[in-house]
């Protein structure tokens, strides 16, 4: 800890933020914009806000910080909450969560916070409410194969569901477009090459760059599959306890389902990737962990050539070639 810094620990809502700073002063604000004003005036060039990712409450905040170059940090909910319990705390309140949160702050290795350009902002809410909309289609489909199971369905319902239906393809079919120029405004190039990975088709390149950032946040494909919760834990202890090892799933889950429903299509026409499930198979272990495998491989592939600028080349040693 840097003892020139003076940390500000905030646990924020839907409606108020509290804080407590290093000296042990708390304070409570609204969560908007007049309350961002009256807490940026408590903050010189030597402070440091930390505050946890809650859901969406935490964001106007941070962006507004960010705006006016405060230094910040937006650590995992998970990783705080670990350290409240390691304190034994038997008190819960908003006003003793930030005060905690300043203690994490100091005893921790804090990383700074990006945020999001404009740009991917837009991109990531799109594909929010393509993800809405996906299900609620997926349901409609359901309740008309139920209606139709019953031998006689209502015409009235029938002709209201598949109008449903309709409708919401052509906003999905919509989204989607307006999505795919969105990102070829940006990262055309990018998203041309990742096409070339047999078993990555043209709607998972378009998530994997929106979902990534473009692979402009990470310097490594480990880094990148640590991100996603494909990365193994290892359970040991002494003699008795050797568990299996296991992905960690602390990561982004839109990425990792993403990759799963790519994988089987990877062992077919993906030649490295057939050869990673086969191999895993052949020792005997379960198809689920070979498809995980694949996942990894699939991932470390898409980030090799979006950073290289090259496109796959099943022939070539390294499965890469120059465009």
């Amino acid at each position: 800890m840097n003892k020139y810094i003076k940390y500000f620990g905030i646990d924020i809502s839907h409606l108020v933020f509290d804080v407590t700073d290093s000296d042990g002063n708390y304070y409570q604000f609204k969560n908007s914009l007049i309350g961002f004003k009256k807490f940026i005036k408590l903050l010189d060039f030597n402070s440091h806000c930390v505050m946890e990712a809650t859901g969406y409450y935490h964001y106007q905040l941070a962006y507004y910080l960010q705006e006016n170059s405060v230094v910040l940090s937006v650590e995992n909910p998970l990783s705080v909450k670990r350290f409240i319990q390691m304190k034994l705390s038997k008190i819960k309140t908003d006003k003793s969560d930030s005060k905690l949160i300043c203690e994490y702050a100091k005893q921790v290795d804090l990383k700074l916070w990006q945020g999001n350009s404009k740009h991917q902002l837009e991109c990531l809410q799109m594909t929010r409410l393509l993800s809405v909309y996906t299900k609620q289609s997926t349901m409609l489909k359901n309740k008309l194969h139920g209606e139709a199971v019953l031998g006689q369905p209502s015409k009235l319902v029938v002709t209201s569901l598949k109008r449903s239906l309709r409708q919401l393809k052509k906003e999905i079919d919509t989204i989607e477009e307006k999505l795919l120029l969105l990102v070829n405004e940006v990262y055309k190039d990018v998203l041309t090459r990742l096409k070339s990975i047999p078993g990555i088709g043209k709607k998972t390149s378009l998530m994997l760059v929106v979902l990534t950032d473009g692979f402009d946040r990470f310097k490594s494909g480990s880094e990148l599959c640590s991100y996603a919760g494909l990365t193994p834990m290892i359970r040991q202890s002494g003699s008795s306890v050797n568990g299996p090892a296991r992905i960690s799933k602390i990561g982004n889950q839109k990425l990792r389902n993403l990759l799963f429903m790519c994988s089987f299509n990877a062992c077919k026409y993906n030649k490295a990737c057939k050869a990673i499930y086969d191999r895993i198979v052949a020792k005997g272990k379960s198809k689920k962990l070979a498809l995980i495998a694949v996942c990894n491989k699939l991932l470390k592939q898409a980030f090799a050539i979006a950073k290289s600028g090259l496109i796959y080349d099943d022939g070539y040693k390294s499965v890469l070639v120059k465009n």
